[in-house]
């Protein structure tokens, strides 16, 4: 199958219809818990990360209650997330920098975002997304699955297919496109055996199973 633009349109039509309102899987109550949340979710499944922050948030909220806290008690707290060492001494670092640069805010900045430990493209775009509401797009293992297997925005690299969907997506469309895609990713175009069968998608998708 090729991929058209008028093929892609009726993709990004089917996703909008079925996945209208989608919203982050995340529980957050401000940009600073979102954050840190991002961050604890690599590699780690959001179920697990609400069940984490639900319990870190309890005893500390913002950046000086996290650095209070210190690097032991910070990675006993987060340990169920894995990468705890790392996630640790980034999420310290993160709010020092965010004390001493910002007040003790998160920018609404995507550059300054990205200069935070810890914080690559795609948390700065969730952040961008979801706290600012500005137009982003979050290229994660879902997005960068479903992209490829319908060739909606077909690429080697996250930033590759994040180009991509911007092209292939209305702007004012790219931060709502980015759970679509998620939790399309999650409920039927999965990794190991996609539901093809089930798929509204099936009949425009070039990467669906037989």
């Amino acid at each position: 199958m090729r991929v058209t633009k008028k093929i892609k349109a009726e993709q990004i039509r089917i996703l909008s219809e079925v996945y209208s309102g989608a919203k982050p899987a995340l529980v957050f109550r401000n940009p600073f818990e979102l954050l840190i949340a991002v961050i604890l979710s690599a590699q780690c499944t959001d179920k697990r990360v609400n069940m984490v922050t639900e319990r870190l948030f309890q005893k500390a909220a913002t950046p000086e209650a996290i650095l209070e806290m210190g690097l032991a008690a910070l990675e006993n707290e987060i340990k169920d997330c894995g990468l705890y060492h790392n996630k640790a001494k980034n999420i310290l670092a993160a709010c020092q920098m965010l004390l001493t640069e910002h007040g003790g805010e998160v920018p609404a900045d995507f550059e300054a975002l990205q200069r935070l430990p810890g914080v690559g493209r795609k948390t700065a775009n969730v952040v961008m997304s979801v706290a600012f509401h500005q137009p982003a797009i979050a290229v994660d293992t879902h997005v960068f699955r479903v992209a490829n297997r319908l060739q909606l925005a077909p690429g080697s690299t996250p930033l590759e297919v994040e180009l991509g969907l911007q092209k292939a997506i209305p702007r004012e469309a790219w931060s709502d496109a980015h759970h679509w895609l998620i939790w399309h990713g999650r409920r039927l175009c999965k990794a190991r055996k996609p539901l093809c069968g089930e798929c509204p998608l099936n009949m425009v998708c070039p990467g669906k199973e037989s």
